[in-house]
């Protein structure tokens, strides 16, 4: 097998890696990064709501939000620790970034990780679940 075909398996199964480790990250993650954002949309909508027309739904929203934190709490924390699974999680996405950049060097790791940031944003947009 030629040095290029090699490079090339190496290549496919470190992005296949990287999507992988990132994803089960992103996962917990995207919990507190999308609570952070909802808190912000919750103040605003209760701010424009002077009159209290749209109070249900904003309770609604709010409630959402409590039950996004607390899935995302569980999901990193232990005993107001980090879970080992996190710990594991956090630690092997930075040493996969350390094999990226010895195998493809650092433009390889930026090149993969733009392929997973417009994949990941082309599920987003090409789904069609609400």
């Amino acid at each position: 097998m030629e040095k290029e075909d090699i490079k090339n398996i190496k290549k496919r199964y470190l992005v296949w890696f990287y999507k992988t480790t990132k994803e089960s990250l992103d996962k917990i993650e995207r919990k507190f990064t999308q609570a952070e954002i909802d808190r912000f949309i919750l103040k605003e909508l209760s701010k424009s709501d002077k009159d209290g027309t749209l109070k249900v739904f904003i309770n609604d929203f709010e409630a959402y939000i409590v039950n996004k934190e607390k899935e995302g709490l569980k999901l990193k924390y232990e005993n107001n620790s980090f879970k080992p699974e996190y710990i594991f999680l956090v630690l092997k996405l930075k040493v996969l970034e350390k094999v990226i950049i010895k195998e493809l060097g650092r433009q390889g790791l930026k090149e993969i990780k733009s392929l997973y940031e417009k994949e990941m944003t082309e599920r987003i947009l090409k789904s069609t679940e609400h």
